[in-house]
């Protein structure tokens, strides 16, 4: 990555650290109404800078964090929505500046929630997901976060469609490689382990994401339901 791409991602990770923080602890708690207000105070922000690509940005990663939670807790309606929502968000902050990674990344991590409430269209969303991660790994070839999101577009997006489990398995080992200290990816790990059927892997995955975060409810739950063998 050159030296001004640097400077960009740096900056753009600075902005948006203090708000993703917050992100990250009502999404572990699985919280939708704070989530649900945190997206409608960025959806304000966005509106009234809609020359900033930071600002959709920040919409963006709201609306990837509600997804996230509305399909944990089985509203994929409410996931379709506003993941569609971030998508266009995402595109914005694209359009206003094309070599920020992390812009595409979000924009794959998106696509790739859309896919579960919406299989029908999950071969456009699909190659979206995939078109976008391949750019943010131009961008940044060492971007753990874009290696996590490839894996969760693999994870949800069928074999027949050109993904599946093994795939997903395969991205989440690559970000760990790069990143060995992400309980999401530990999480997401797991649930792809399980969906192989190596519940005694898929475990010791949960089990290592909850050492990293052990506020997270949903792996918490995934640990629980996860068979022995």
């Amino acid at each position: 990555m050159s030296k001004a791409r640097t400077v960009i991602a740096w900056l753009v990770t600075a902005a948006v650290c203090a708000a993703a923080s917050d992100l990250d602890k009502y999404r572990d708690r699985q919280d939708r109404p704070a989530l649900e207000k945190s997206v409608a105070d960025f959806t304000r922000a966005a509106q009234q800078a809609p020359n900033d690509a930071d600002a959709q940005y920040r919409l963006a990663l709201a609306s990837s964090y509600l997804a996230e939670v509305a399909l944990e807790v089985r509203d994929k309606a409410q996931a379709q929505r506003v993941a569609e929502t971030g998508v266009q968000a995402a595109e914005h902050a694209i359009a206003l500046r094309k070599d920020v990674a992390e812009y595409y990344r979000v924009l794959g991590t998106l696509c790739g929630q859309v896919i579960p409430a919406n299989v029908l269209g999950g071969l456009g969303y699909g190659k979206r997901a995939r078109d976008a991660i391949a750019k943010a790994l131009e961008l940044d070839p060492k971007s753990a976060k874009a290696y996590l999101a490839r894996g969760v577009g693999n994870y949800y997006l069928p074999p027949a469609l050109g993904g599946g489990a093994e795939l997903a398995i395969r991205d989440f080992e690559r970000a760990l490689e790069l990143d060995g200290k992400s309980a999401d990816t530990y999480l997401w790990l797991g649930l792809a382990l399980r969906k192989a059927n190596r519940n005694a892997d898929a475990r010791r995955a949960f089990a290592r994401s909850l050492e990293l975060d052990p506020e997270r409810v949903w792996t918490k739950q995934q640990l629980e339901k996860t068979p022995a063998q």
